[in-house]
């Protein structure tokens, strides 16, 4: 079995109101991956992933991307502890 790891992560860009959370739920989910997503008051989308080492790490590069309509200028991925998050959901 897979290790499983964590990330937390920081996307800095045109990120907000161009569907990112949505399509990285859509995204996270349809690779197996737990955790959430939300926009942050300073711009910037905010999200955890958790699952096996290799499909976070793709997820931590799909956020170079985002959804068609970002203009991603960062991603600022901190590895950690996974906690057991269950599901992915958007968060307000």
């Amino acid at each position: 079995m897979t290790d499983r790891t964590r990330a937390h992560v920081y996307v800095s860009g045109r990120v907000q109101g161009v569907y990112y959370r949505a399509t990285t739920r859509d995204t996270a989910r349809g690779r197996g991956i737990d955790g959430w997503v939300r926009n942050l008051d300073d711009g910037r989308v905010e999200a955890v992933f958790e699952g096996p080492e290799d499909a976070v790490r793709e997820m931590v590069a799909w956020c170079e991307m985002g959804s068609s309509a970002a203009d991603v200028d960062g991603v600022d991925a901190t590895y950690e502890e996974p906690e057991g998050l269950d599901g992915f959901e958007v968060r307000w």
